[in-house]
């Protein structure tokens, strides 16, 4: 299956004066292909942080990133926005939609400036839209549409340059409990039928739980890394 991630002696302090604070402290594990994977532990331990190195959106102080066998802690700000906008997918806690498009315009925005036809990046993002049960409301703004309906949007956008690997930082923290399930699915229904890898920033034990890997950071540490039951059920299920 190969890795699609790899950190290796990942590390961040950031300084203030004469402190300095290590957030990350040599942080090492690999990821493979097309799995889902929670990144979990108490506020401040580091998941966010972690998140935006392995994204590409922040620089470590030592260590490296490797993503789809590029050492992307390595590039420069030019490469990494290239890599970001071809082979990864971000889904946010407050949903960072811009307020003057359409949800259907703001599904088109990552993949419009590659030169690809108007007509067949408006076809995948109605598809994308009508996948996750926003096929009658395209044409409102953000300000028109509910919290869940904007997260749905925000997942639409996310898929529609078809990403290598999708990172979500807290996707259900500001949505309630039903409408926040209802993301979940469309979550994992997307990461299976799209072969995206799915690395989730999670307080939620439960959503952890329907990773196929959690991975635990305490105070800025790799505390624990384990295969789930799901997991291992599958496995059960390939072997027969």
């Amino acid at each position: 299956m190969g890795f699609i991630l790899t950190t290796e002696a990942l590390t961040k302090t950031f300084k203030s004066g004469d402190h300095s604070l290590t957030v990350l402290d040599h942080v090492s594990f690999s990821i493979e292909k097309g799995i889902s994977c929670a990144i979990v532990g108490p506020s401040g331990s580091g998941k966010t942080t972690l998140l935006g190195l392995c994204a590409g959106l922040d620089k470590p102080t030592s260590g490296s990133v490797i993503l789809n066998e590029n050492l992307i802690s390595d590039f420069s700000e030019t490469e990494l926005s290239k890599i970001r906008n071809e082979q990864i997918g971000f889904v946010f806690q407050s949903f960072q939609l811009i307020s003057t498009l359409t949800a259907l315009e703001n599904v088109m925005v990552p993949i419009e400036l590659r030169g690809v036809p108007y007509k067949d990046v408006e076809r995948r993002a109605l598809d994308l839209l009508t996948s996750v049960g926003l096929g009658e409301r395209t044409h409102h703004y953000p300000n028109q549409l509910s919290g869940g309906e904007q997260q749905r949007v925000g997942l639409a956008r996310a898929f529609i340059h078809e990403p290598e690997i999708l990172f979500a930082d807290e996707p259900t923290g500001n949505l309630d409990g039903e409408t926040g399930s209802q993301l979940e699915d469309l979550l994992f229904d997307l990461n299976k039928e799209q072969g995206t890898t799915l690395i989730i920033v999670t307080h939620d034990r439960e959503l952890a739980s329907r990773c196929d890997r959690i991975i635990e950071l305490k105070n800025g540490k790799l505390f624990s890394d384990e295969v789930t039951e799901k997991a291992d059920s599958l496995a059960q299920i390939d072997s027969i």
